[in-house]
């Protein structure tokens, strides 16, 4: 068997005691290569991380729980370095090609799981959410993909970004299977449903040029039968940028109380851009994240108000289709702040968001639509995923 390590960090046979009985039998499962496997090395992205790191002699929980389900642990896959980027390209072992437009970015940090699942080479892709680590690369390859609540699924025995924000999520190729998944690592007392027998929607409408929800949006939303009425919840042009400023703030604080002394010691090599996030994070102070938490909450009194007499908000997951590799640098910039925007709502107040696959430009390029829902909406959300779209791919 070949090893792609631009998607790849470790592909092989793994053995265990309920290979092909349970729920996810059959199914091939590919596991973002921050969680630990006992006897396989743990990279995170970053070659110095790995040369600094013994081999993990635990297994993370939820690797455990969908190995015990019957999935078939085929590979670890390729993620951005440390979880630190949205892009999917890697320095050091290639940037995986997007199966569905390889002229595009593939989306990151869970590029590996992404590009592995697009391929058709595994089923589930396994991989974490901080700032939209599964919900960006979910857009851009097509794929379904959900963000957990925070706090809700076990983050022990995987290598964190920012704890505070951490969560873990999978991509796959239908809702059905999607869903399936969430059977196994979601709690079981989490509702399945929506209270109310008619949903009660929002569609969040930034007043933003670029980010708006567009008429290929709106034309989708017109042929759902289950949102017939949906509110607009009309958002001052600044509230995507003082989110995402906001979030990147608390983010960057968690990142250098977790990986600050690691970096200081062993000095790796990261990409440029990556290192200049690291290098950032490192000069934020107790007064930046005073100001940070203190808009966190009125951007939190915002969400919550948002939900005030609605089940669940729609949005658009990613400004656009993925974009082109090779564009402007300060382009890239301005769009990583537009992007987190969109993304930052369910960080700052530890939302599940699920991506639907739903829509491609006239290049076939895909993006979509995003369901938030409350926290511990996971599995309302996940049904209403199957229900909307089926088994769309």
């Amino acid at each position: 068997m070949s090893l792609d390590q631009r998607v790849f960090a470790w592909r092989g046979h793994y053995e265990h005691p309920h290979a092909n009985s349970g729920s996810l039998a059959g199914l091939r499962l590919g596991v973002k290569d921050l969680f630990h496997i006992a006897g396989l090395p743990t990279a995170a992205g970053n070659p110095d991380w790995l040369a600094s790191h013994p081999v993990p002699e635990q297994t993370s929980p939820v690797v455990t729980q969908l190995l015990n389900a019957g999935a078939e642990l085929v590979g670890k896959t390729q993620t951005d370095e440390l979880a630190y980027s949205l892009n999917g390209l890697n320095i050091h072992y290639g940037a995986p090609l997007n199966p569905v437009c390889p002229e595009r970015l593939p989306g990151g940090s869970s590029s590996g799981s992404a590009v592995a699942v697009a391929a058709g080479d595994i089923d589930i892709g396994l991989g974490t959410d901080t700032g939209g680590s599964i919900r960006v690369p979910a857009s851009y390859n097509g794929l379904f993909g959900i963000r957990s609540s925070h706090g809700l699924i076990s983050t022990e025995h995987m290598v964190p970004l920012a704890p505070p924000f951490d969560t873990v999520g999978w991509l796959t190729r239908d809702a059905q299977t999607l869903a399936q998944v969430g059977e196994v690592l979601l709690p079981a007392e989490l509702a399945t449903g929506f209270p109310h027998k008619s949903l009660r929607a929002a569609l969040l409408l930034p007043l933003q040029q670029g980010v708006l929800w567009s008429p290929e949006h709106q034309a989708w939303l017109k042929q759902q039968a289950l949102l017939p009425s949906v509110k607009p919840i009309l958002l001052n042009g600044d509230w995507l940028s003082r989110a995402s400023q906001c979030f990147r703030t608390l983010q960057g604080r968690a990142i250098w109380q977790t990986h600050g002394e690691w970096i200081t010691e062993h000095q790796p090599t990261f990409a440029p851009d990556i290192h200049a996030r690291f290098q950032w994070c490192a000069t934020l102070t107790d007064a930046d994240q005073a100001a940070a938490e203190a808009e966190r909450a009125s951007l939190q009194a915002d969400i919550d108000g948002w939900f005030s007499d609605v089940d669940l908000i729609l949005l658009p997951t990613t400004p656009g289709p993925s974009p082109l590799l090779g564009a402007d640098s300060q382009w890239m910039d301005m769009y990583r702040s537009q992007l987190m925007g969109l993304t930052a709502a369910a960080g700052l107040a530890g939302l599940s968001q699920v991506h639907l696959p739903v829509l491609r430009d006239e290049q076939g390029a895909p993006y979509g639509v995003s369901l938030l829902g409350r926290r511990g909406d996971d599995k309302a959300l996940l049904q209403l995923a199957m229900d909307l779209c089926g088994d769309r791919l």
